[in-house]
């Protein structure tokens, strides 16, 4: 089960510095070695083995305080709704200020874990001045300094003590869940799917909006829809801003197995569908990108080769990806779409052969083997699958530590031309032998 905590708070308290913080041990990995410009408000930390999404919700206003104002009480909203847990941070240079009130008026209504945390604190007066936080009426207060990480301790053993670390229980059913920014057609996409039953969301205030599974058997192919609950709701929050349709897909990333990613064929591959993208391949799910609206489009001035040659430039390195231009109005090659994602959930859950791993890429390694460093020459010995949900491979070596990214992308294009990993991300490691 996911845990995903949000950040609120007025801008300039540390939501950042923290957030930072807390995700950067893993981020700097990630994001060093692809070199791929990342949404930088949603990451993954953990804490006692306990694993969580966070998001900062702070940095998306741009413009006066007082657009802020209005804008905040929509962001607080949304991690309300979109959320399990909620750190609010207030700033202890600047005390309780009017819009920290308005917050916890908004906080003090919702039965979801809410930690109050006073940035700033580094010396023992701050410490005192940190008791006027108690009038906010959320109770026991937290006291942190985010710039050298004093108190997130505390904090964080609070955070995770009801976090399950328990597997959600597994399901052979594919989960597929259909992502996309506002209006590219997600729903009429998910109606023609399912036929006559209609795609209702519940719409009660207060209401938990986990994503819910519904069972489908169509087309021959039985799966669960991931359902992406609240994307049609009549929502306060105006659904254009960027970080909205982001945060509205972690919940239907990180509980699928496959993300169908829609996008409409008028509007292009843009920020926004770039942001999900991403979004999906950090959580090493199987991507099957659809094109919607096909049927509008001019066909003089883009061919569908063309179309697809800007989307492949826009999702590089990871250009491995199916790509399936469809129309939902017309039911043109729904069938397609559906049998593609099947697919890639299959090679997802591909295992290969320790023995067929080795005899198929040790030749090609030793024909193209690692550039030597500092005269030193790396050599590779062995290769296995690593028994994860998703395909990772162990590259077992004399000196892993100078084996760099380029090579390991070698690696990683040798595995998909010879084994069919078409919309899965792949993960290397090289290991000491």
């Amino acid at each position: 089960m996911s845990n995903i905590v949000a950040i609120v708070g007025r801008p300039n308290v540390g939501k950042s510095t923290f957030f930072n913080r807390l995700v950067q041990r893993r981020e700097a990995i990630v994001d060093a070695a692809s070199g791929v410009t990342r949404d930088r408000h949603y990451g993954k930390s953990d804490w006692n083995g306990k694993e969580f999404s966070l998001i900062d919700t702070g940095g998306y206003v741009v413009g006066s305080d007082d657009v802020f104002e209005s804008e905040i009480d929509k962001q607080v909203e949304l991690a309300i709704d979109e959320s399990d847990a909620i750190i609010f941070m207030v700033d202890v240079e600047s005390g309780v200020t009017a819009m920290d009130e308005d917050v916890a008026k908004l906080l003090r209504k919702v039965n979801k874990p809410v930690f109050l945390v006073v940035n700033k604190v580094d010396n023992s007066a701050r410490s005192n001045n940190a008791v006027e936080f108690y009038e906010l009426g959320l109770g026991e207060y937290y006291t942190i300094a985010s710039i050298n990480g004093s108190g997130t301790g505390d904090l964080l053993d609070a955070l995770v003590k009801n976090f399950s670390d328990e597997p959600e229980e597994v399901n052979d059913l594919p989960r597929f869940a259909v992502v996309g920014r506002p209006n590219a057609g997600k729903s009429s996409f998910i109606n023609a799917l399912i036929g006559e039953e209609r795609y209702i969301v519940t719409d009660i205030a207060g209401t938990t909006r986990d994503s819910i599974d519904t069972k489908y058997n169509r087309f021959g192919f039985e799966f669960n829809l991931v359902d992406t609950a609240g994307i049609r709701r009549k929502s306060k929050v105006k659904e254009d801003l960027e970080f909205y349709s982001v945060m509205r897909s972690v919940r239907a990333i990180e509980h699928s197995d496959v993300c169908i990613l829609l996008l409409d064929a008028t509007r292009g591959f843009d920020g926004q569908v770039r942001n999900i993208f991403w979004l999906a391949e950090r959580n090493k799910k199987g991507i099957v990108i659809l094109v919607n609206k096909w049927d509008l489009v001019e066909k003089e001035t883009q061919s569908l080769k063309d179309y697809e040659k800007m989307i492949r430039k826009e999702i590089e390195p990871f250009i491995d990806v199916p790509i399936v231009f469809i129309s939902s109005l017309t039911k043109q090659r729904l069938f397609k779409a559906i049998e593609t994602a099947v697919e890639v959930y299959k090679n997802r859950s591909k295992k290969i052969k320790t023995n067929l791993l080795n005899e198929t890429l040790l030749p090609l390694i030793q024909h193209y083997p690692p550039p030597a460093y500092k005269a030193k020459y790396v050599k590779i010995k062995f290769i296995t699958q690593l028994p994860t949900p998703q395909p990772q491979f162990a590259f077992f070596c004399n000196l892993p530590q100078y084996v760099k990214e380029p090579y390991k992308r070698f690696l990683e294009n040798k595995l998909r031309e010879n084994f069919d990993f078409n919309g899965v991300p792949l993960d290397i490691y090289m290991r000491k032998k």
